[in-house]
């Protein structure tokens, strides 16, 4: 394989043995050994490269440090430069355009990933501070403009623009509205969003558009380009949470109107480790059938610390063991939770599998301690309780739970909006009904016997 037979040919280069980066290395003249280093397309992760295509924007989607900027930075080079620094390239009139000023000069312009720090020695623009622009030796330029300030995007004209971190904008909407209009130079006016991604409007409604392309990385993508002890200790303190699933994994979190459940409930109820339980269970909602078509078997493993009323009485959701396969599969994985966390008793919903449900454990573990649950209630009203539980913080959650607590947040009253079938957000209440909705309908205060 070649360097030009992959989409990184540094990845390649790494690979390879001594051998054939000595023969590559050795076949390249002066001119190119030197150029090598400002070649983007060589250094490039796939996720840094502009897709094919005829695109009007693009969004670069990816976790904190995953290399969005140096993209950004290295398409507007693509854009503005020609096959030498005099000649004109793609685009004449760019916008550069972050939540302020400060942070378009010191983030895309000057920052260690910007357009002057990727730029060649005899390509590199021309800083003008006061008119807040670059200028490239064919004429080119790149203005700044700041998203607190929507209407200054009225009236000029551009080719292209780069939109950095777009989703925590205040004015979103609107800057983002004012460029469009703006976009309206050349033959393909394109732009380039960076952003690391949050439940806004503006950017659900960008992805929606038929004419957006999207690439997207985890910040461990980068990390060859990262301090390792950055990624430790993110890592640790938040992979695993819904937060992590955002800036670092660069996911989407999209939490529906209306749910019972919200991201910042969810954050809220963090713990690293559970004290000492009374009672830990394991909860199930069996898929009857398997195969990969199938959809999961949820099961989340649950204990309760009892002290005092019910009411005083503290949930901690310690894993979501879920699978996807047949019978066998998942109450194997099912005993085998039990057995991690030595819960007392495992629970299972049968209204789909009935008395094959508990015929499959019987049949690995004769002697677990089972009960069959039926649910008379459809899985929104169901689950309202246990989402007032959260909202009294009576229920934590350790790390590890992001695919599940995904699932909570688009579960609504009206029932659930997301693909699939919610099968960890259902094993998940029937575990909370099991240590505290249901011990505490049978709860009878002790009488205080008069003297």
């Amino acid at each position: 394989m070649t360097p030009h037979e992959t989409r990184s040919g540094a990845a390649w280069l790494a690979c390879a043995g001594q051998a054939e980066v000595d023969e590559f290395i050795g076949g390249l003249s002066d001119n190119a050994l030197a150029s090598l280093p400002w070649l983007f397309e060589f250094w490039a992760l796939p996720h840094q490269l502009p897709p094919a295509g005829d695109w009007k924007s693009w969004v670069i989607m990816g976790g904190r440090g995953a290399g969005k900027t140096r993209a950004g930075a290295e398409w507007v080079r693509a854009q503005v430069e020609g096959a030498s620094p005099d000649a004109p390239g793609r685009a004449r009139r760019v916008a550069l355009v972050a939540e302020t000023f400060d942070q378009g000069r010191d983030v895309m312009v000057m920052g260690d990933s910007g357009i002057l720090a990727c730029s060649p020695p005899d390509r590199r623009p021309l800083w003008e501070a006061g008119r807040r622009r670059l200028v490239w030796a064919n004429g080119a330029t790149a203005t700044v403009y700041s998203a607190h300030e929507p209407e200054a995007l009225r009236g000029p004209q551009f080719d292209a623009a780069w939109v950095d971190e777009l989703a925590k904008w205040k004015k979103a909407a609107e800057t983002w509205d004012m460029l469009q209009f703006a976009l309206r130079l050349g033959e393909h006016p394109q732009q380039v969003v960076t952003t690391t991604p949050r439940n806004v409007g503006v950017l659900k409604a960008i992805l929606r558009n038929p004419s957006t392309v999207v690439t997207h990385a985890p910040t461990d993508a980068n990390r060859a380009y990262l301090a390792e002890s950055f990624l430790a200790e993110v890592q640790a303190r938040y992979a695993g949470t819904r937060l992590g699933r955002q800036e670092l994994e660069g996911v989407l979190l999209d939490d529906v109107e209306g749910a019972l459940w919200t991201t910042a409930m969810l954050e809220g109820c963090r713990v690293d480790a559970a004290p000492a339980l009374d009672r830990v269970v394991v909860a199930v909602d069996p898929s009857v059938t398997g195969g990969s078509g199938s959809d999961e078997c949820g099961i989340v493993v649950a204990g309760v610390v009892c002290e005092g009323p019910p009411q005083d009485w503290r949930a901690y959701v310690l894993e979501d063991a879920s699978v996807r396969g047949g019978p066998v599969e998942w109450a194997r994985a099912a005993i085998a939770a039990m057995a991690r966390h030595g819960a007392e008793r495992l629970v299972a919903e049968v209204n789909q599998g009935g008395d094959l449900v508990e015929s499959v454990i019987r049949q690995l573990d004769p002697l677990v301690p089972f009960r069959a649950l039926r649910a008379g209630r459809g899985k929104g009203l169901r689950a309202e309780p246990v989402a007032a539980l959260y909202e009294q913080g009576r229920v934590r959650h350790l790390r590890g739970l992001g695919a599940l607590e995904d699932q909570l947040c688009r579960m609504t009253v009206r029932g659930f909006e997301g693909r699939g079938s919610p099968d960890r957000l259902d094993a998940l209440v029937w575990a909370i009904h099991e240590l505290m909705i249901e011990p505490s309908a049978h709860y009878r205060r002790p009488q205080v016997r008069g003297l």
